[in-house]
């Protein structure tokens, strides 16, 4: 358990010095302590962006910086909704910055890459079960910050500077995620877009003058996402990821024992999924907040030299960035094209058919700039009316899903 009465209580109004926005600040004492927390430190070993270093060298920052730099935005965002009468008591005011802090605290190794891997169960719920140990921990002081993120209180602008279309998560990881990798396409104008913010009934606007702020955010976004977060080689490289942790997975159901840290055995060795976890929550965090980046480097290593080569394979080609030819189109590959590239690889591998599944990759993914099917963003405007921003602005919104489809093979396969 976490001794919250070894830490000095005269030395937590601490300042972190912040690449993206310069100095941080740290309000409250039980904000310092949170961050203080090993729960909250296993986030520095934790890349915010997978393996996008793979194409963007830079992209080395983690889900800790990212964590403090919405923190930050917060703060921001809730001094200029007081400026504008909005009320907010202190306490809610600390249970937002504690929300935001920890919203991604249920992430795992590489982030959103592993989420359905090494267990089914999303990072969300992760994140919840987390919130709740801490608050055991901080004797209730969680409370209220659990109830915001679960969208259960009633203001709910609170929740939606949390979780929404222009939350302080999207604000800051574009902002951030853009700095590090150098793609210019993401930079938006956050301090516009946050002293635009206000509440009407109790809900996120925007107003009217920030709607040009809006639609770079929205563009800025969506550019992101091609050029860098589903970028075809670092798509290829997390596919090759996903699949070598599912055939250590495998052996492992058949008995195998790995040379890596007990608490990722524990993964290898157990399937788990939301059903499941009821009543193991305790287990599962123990494992699950002991295991980071560095627990899959190390295991990626070790496989490099393992008997089964299928593992030993998928290991090497990460490792020494080996990766697979991938193809990207926006229609689905013809199933006798499939069959043939499968028939070549296993041909020329040496393997057979059935570990096919571990060299040829298949699948899709998805994106659309702005969604109108839910909690839209809201426009206010200088007559008083509040209108979705799909009914607010001259710009198309590209609300359709774009579907793209991708194939990954060994590129030495003719």
């Amino acid at each position: 358990m976490f001794l919250l009465d070894t830490l000095n209580p005269l030395n937590k109004k601490k300042i972190f010095n912040d690449p993206v926005y310069g100095f941080v600040n740290v309000p409250y004492n039980i904000l310092f302590d949170i961050i203080e927390h090993p729960y909250f430190q296993r986030l520095r070993r934790i890349k915010q962006v997978s393996l996008t270093h793979y194409v963007y060298p830079g992209a080395l920052h983690t889900r800790f910086h990212h964590a403090l730099g919405a923190m930050h935005l917060m703060q921001q965002a809730l001094d200029v909704l007081s400026a504008k009468k909005v009320k907010i008591t202190k306490e809610e005011r600390k249970a937002a910055l504690i929300a935001i802090l920890l919203h991604d605290i249920g992430h795992g190794p590489f982030s959103h890459t592993l989420e359905h891997t090494l267990m089914n169960v999303h990072h969300e719920t992760l994140s919840t079960f987390f919130m709740k140990k801490l608050n055991e921990e901080f004797n209730g002081a969680l409370d209220l910050a659990i109830e915001i993120f679960e969208n259960r209180y009633k203001k709910k602008f609170l929740y939606q500077l949390v979780s929404g279309q222009l939350d302080m998560d999207r604000m800051d990881y574009l902002n951030r995620d853009s700095f590090f990798t150098g793609v210019s396409e993401g930079v938006i104008g956050h301090d516009r877009i946050i002293k635009m913010l206000s509440v009407r009934q109790n809900e996120l606007v925007v107003e009217e003058k920030g709607i040009y702020s809006l639609e770079k955010f929205l563009m800025a976004r969506r550019l992101m996402y091609w050029q860098v977060y589903l970028h075809k080689t670092v798509l290829c490289a997390e596919q090759m990821l996903i699949i070598t942790m599912k055939r250590a997975k495998d052996l492992a159901n058949q008995g195998e024992k790995f040379h890596c840290s007990e608490h990722l055995n524990f993964f290898f060795e157990n399937n788990i999924d939301e059903e499941n976890i009821v009543g193991r929550e305790d287990e599962l965090l123990h494992h699950f907040s002991l295991i980071d980046d560095v627990d899959i480097t190390f295991a990626l290593k070790s496989f490099v030299n393992h008997k089964d080569k299928v593992l030993s394979f998928l290991a090497k080609s990460l490792i020494n960035r080996r990766l697979f030819k991938i193809s990207l189109q926006n229609k689905p590959f013809k199933s006798d094209f499939l069959r043939e590239v499968r028939h070549k690889t296993a041909t020329q591998i040496g393997l057979g058919k059935k570990y096919m599944k571990y060299f040829v990759l298949t699948g899709e993914e998805t994106n659309h700039e702005y969604n109108t099917s839910k909690n839209e963003i809201k426009i206010l405007f200088k007559d008083g009316t509040v209108k979705p921003m799909s009914e607010s602005t001259d710009y198309g919104l590209q609300s359709k899903m774009i579907t793209k489809y991708y194939l990954c093979y060994p590129k030495n396969i003719s």
